[in-house]
């Protein structure tokens, strides 16, 4: 599913039109990604929630030539499914 099909199943479901549906769901998204960069938590019960983490510094291979070289640290977000997500996929 991509996000025009989603957009659509949310129109579908809450009787708004797309446009309304498009709105919602990138003011959804806005949210999220404007919480979580400026260092905040995002917990959705049951679906999961959306958070920080520091990756630590690595050294790499570029795959190509072999050589070594050096990645740097970061901060990745990450996404932790809830107990009933993780459930009704466990179950199909």
């Amino acid at each position: 599913m991509n996000k025009t099909e989603l957009i659509e199943q949310i129109a579908i479901r809450t009787n708004l039109t797309k446009a309304d549906a498009g709105r919602a769901l990138n003011a959804v998204l806005d949210t999220i990604v404007e919480t979580v960069s400026g260092g905040g938590d995002v917990t959705l019960p049951g679906f999961g929630s959306f958070k920080t983490t520091q990756r630590a510094a690595r050294e790499g291979k570029n795959p190509r030539t072999g050589e070594k070289l050096s990645i740097a640290a970061t901060t990745v977000p990450k996404f932790s499914a809830g107990a009933t997500f993780k459930s009704a996929v466990a179950n199909k």
